[in-house]
């Protein structure tokens, strides 16, 4: 790849680094965040003043288990899928680990740095002789999905089946939430959820851990008091009620992304996945390309693994778009 090391997703400072400031703003699409945010409702001032109360952690709770489909006592608030990401990592005792890949790199790095024995399998049949796995359903930065059925027996033959969701609400028939402490199928099965990405507030640092109440009781003490701000607490329960928001947003990505697939492909980007959040494409100049829109004030993902690939995030709106489509063009 013609180019220094990617930058990560979002990291605007490092691309006014490279590039320079652009003649217009940003347009980040390097994130897979919802360009159309949730919008915030008014917060009561006690949510800023004081600690957060039982009360409005058991309503953000309530809140998530009605969305994604388990029971309250099987939810885990925390601040953000990335600290929980590391959390479940320092929560279990030293065991052999694999992780589908390729997928997102903090699974592996949480892992290693809590001292497990780490391996990167392509498939999950490849994980035998592992006690956990770990994949992203569905995958970043792919797409591939994994149906329920499938993490089902995934949860029969290894003692602990983790399941990132981070990107499911776009695709809520893949979740397995709703099976976590089934019985012995699922005891062993532990879901992720972001919540900042669907609903587009990634500062506000909120997503879930879904699991069996002993298996959550280990990462909570991981996280200890308070984890989520009163704010958080109050935007994720109302966000995470409102159902008619939800379902409309959904059909409003799926056609987003419909039109973003229409330029990439005018612009000669081979499509290799994705979800309706983002879109992965290959092209054996993807170097050149990254640095050209970098220059043109758009920053995307580019992979130093795969030197061919590009994520597209979503342009939040028609000017964004074109403005993309020029610079491809």
């Amino acid at each position: 790849m013609a180019m220094s090391l990617p930058i990560h997703g979002g990291d605007l400072a490092a691309a006014e680094r490279r590039w320079g400031k652009p003649e217009h703003n940003w347009l980040d699409l390097s994130t897979g965040l919802n360009p159309w945010p949730y919008a915030l409702p008014h917060l009561p001032a006690e949510s800023w003043r004081r600690l957060p109360g039982e009360a409005e952690e058991t309503a953000l709770r309530a809140s998530a288990a009605g969305a994604y489909g388990c029971a309250v006592d099987q939810v885990l608030a925390g601040p953000g899928s990335s600290a929980l990401i590391q959390a479940v990592a320092r929560s279990v005792s030293p065991r052999r680990v694999a992780v589908v890949s390729p997928t997102y790199g903090e699974h592996v790095a949480a892992w290693k740095a809590a001292g497990h024995a780490v391996s990167e399998v392509a498939i999950p049949a490849d994980a035998a002789g592992a006690d956990v796995v770990v994949l992203v359903n569905p995958n970043n930065p792919d797409g591939r999905q994994f149906t329920v059925a499938e993490i089902q027996a995934l949860s029969e033959r290894f003692a602990l089946v983790v399941v990132d969701e981070a990107f499911a609400d776009v695709a809520p028939d893949l979740s397995v939430a709703s099976h976590v402490g089934a019985g012995h199928v699922g005891s062993g099965l532990m879901v992720l959820r972001s919540f900042g990405k669907f609903y587009g507030l990634a500062g506000l640092r909120l997503g879930f851990c879904l699991a069996a109440p002993e298996l959550l009781a280990a990462v909570a003490a991981q996280l200890g008091p308070w984890p989520v701000s009163g704010p958080a607490l109050a935007i994720g329960a109302a966000a995470l009620s409102d159902r008619v928001w939800a379902d409309a947003s959904r059909a409003h990505l799926a056609n987003a992304a419909g039109r973003l697939d229409a330029v990439l492909t005018k612009a000669g980007l081979h499509g290799l996945g994705g979800t309706s959040l983002f879109r992965l494409v290959e092209h054996p100049d993807a170097g050149n390309l990254y640095d050209r829109l970098g220059r043109a004030g758009i920053l995307v993902r580019a992979f130093a693994l795969r030197p061919t690939w590009l994520r597209f995030g979503l342009p939040g709106g028609e000017a964004p778009l074109r403005r993309l489509e020029q610079a491809l063009t």
